[in-house]
């Protein structure tokens, strides 16, 4: 599935990117198998790769065991696991400074725990208790942290995207030197006030980054019977927005895409949207099945494109790291998140009171 990152043409040259750019991608449900690797993504340091293994692998085993917890009924409500997808927002934070903010949908664990957001408190939140980021009352899809500037967890579908054209529009008033990036999915991109904040965005030139995570199927329908333009990448060229297609599997590929795109916003040029073409291996949410997928493509996807695998290749046969000492990492980990499952199980649910609390703010 890599892609090489490529840029969208502006109005000025709407003429020469009138026909679709081609792609390296497979098309959904291809069984083809993913050109090379392009000779233009950049190579990671040998610590670089051990941060981003880490970070990913935290994410895969923390949804993992969501995913125990969620069948065990300990988590209630809905549920939607980031497992696939982690190199997308590990590779945007790397590329990030401190005080950016990050808004995203529902699918949002990951986001969070990248963040820098307690595995615990975020674990708590799943299970509704009072240590929660919303003590126990917004769940899997509504926490947030403003120390951590990490704006939801939203569950209206494309809401948060003019939200976090708002945050954009902030530090623009504020000249604060942040940038907001606004994560969405493949799905939100047709909602209509993404393109009311696509405007806005240019007009003003807000310091916004467009995400959107195209893990190829929305709620369950395939793109190409969803979406008239699948390139994500092109949906800014009537506002004048350039954009990137990027192997969203790849985590080094995503961060040298995110520079570019965080300097474009952060320079005052103006917003910047990279669709990041990545993949979800469970089903929309914990309650779907998946049927409209084959078995094979799943499995060939985490054979050949999975982004942790990725990185422990790299690590094991370019830097020579040992197994015992991946093991040892992947040991760790388990150990935060079994840390972090136990608290969520015992931290007392909040008290009754908390049903008032956070309703009315007096300014």
């Amino acid at each position: 599935m890599a892609v090489a990152a490529r840029k969208t043409k502006a109005p000025a040259q709407a003429k020469a990117a009138a026909k679709p750019a081609k792609t390296r991608s497979p098309k959904p449900g291809s069984e083809k198998g993913a050109a090379p690797a392009p000779s233009n993504v950049p190579v990671f340091t040998k610590q670089e790769d051990l941060d981003a293994y880490r970070e990913m692998l935290l994410i895969r085993r923390f949804e993992e065991k969501a995913g125990q917890m969620y069948g065990m009924g300990l988590i209630g409500g809905f549920c939607h696991l980031y497992i696939g997808q982690e190199a997308v927002v590990v590779g945007m934070q790397m590329a990030s400074k401190d005080g950016d903010q990050v808004i995203t949908g529902y699918r949002d664990h990951g986001h969070m725990l990248a963040c820098g957001m307690e595995s615990r408190g975020v674990m708590a939140e799943l299970t509704g208790r009072q240590g929660g980021y919303s003590r126990g009352k917004g769940g899997s899809m509504h926490m947030f942290s403003r120390e951590k500037n990490f704006y939801g967890g939203h569950g209206i579908v494309g809401a948060q995207v003019s939200l976090g054209t708002g945050l954009g529009f902030a530090n623009w008033y504020r000249e604060d030197g942040r940038v907001s990036m606004a994560y969405f999915g493949d799905g939100a991109a047709n909602q209509g006030q993404v393109y009311e904040s696509f405007n806005m965005a240019q007009l003003w030139k807000l310091p916004v980054v467009f995400v959107i995570e195209n893990n190829r199927y929305a709620m369950g329908t395939s793109v190409n019977r969803a979406s008239a333009q699948t390139d994500f990448s092109r949906r800014g060229v009537s506002f004048g927005i350039p954009g990137e297609q990027v192997d969203g599997m790849d985590v080094r590929a995503v961060r040298d895409a995110a520079n570019r795109a965080i300097e474009h916003a952060r320079t005052g040029k103006g917003p910047y949207i990279l669709e990041m073409q990545t993949y979800r291996y469970r089903g929309h949410s914990m309650s779907d099945p998946a049927k409209y997928r084959s078995k094979d493509e799943v499995q060939r996807m985490r054979e050949e494109h999975d982004p942790i695998e990725q990185v422990r290749g790299r690590l094991t046969r370019d830097f020579k790291v040992g197994e015992d000492e991946l093991k040892a990492i992947d040991a760790k980990i388990r150990e935060i998140v079994n840390d972090a499952a136990e608290f969520a199980t015992h931290d007392p649910e909040p008290d009754p009171s908390e049903l008032y609390t956070d309703i009315l703010l007096e300014a």
